[in-house]
């Protein structure tokens, strides 16, 4: 039997270890920037991910068209 291994949401100490090292590695000016630049993604990724889903409800919705063969 293989062990499971959970990954949970990490807590406080962790998020501050975490945000330490993005300032560090990002500096102070350019984190906004980084942020900014994440929002729009998120943002274009539920844009599509909508659009996606307006299709496929759409296209469940048209009636199947099925082509009568013509007799010449």
């Amino acid at each position: 039997m293989e062990p499971i291994f959970l990954i949970s949401m990490p807590g406080g100490s962790e998020w501050i270890l975490i945000f330490l090292a993005v300032l560090l590695l990002f500096g102070g000016k350019k984190i906004p920037e980084l942020m900014r630049g994440i929002g729009k993604g998120v943002r274009e990724f539920n844009s599509a991910k909508a659009n996606v889903q307006q299709e496929m409800e759409e296209g469940m919705k048209e009636p199947e068209k099925t082509e009568v063969p013509k007799n010449s």
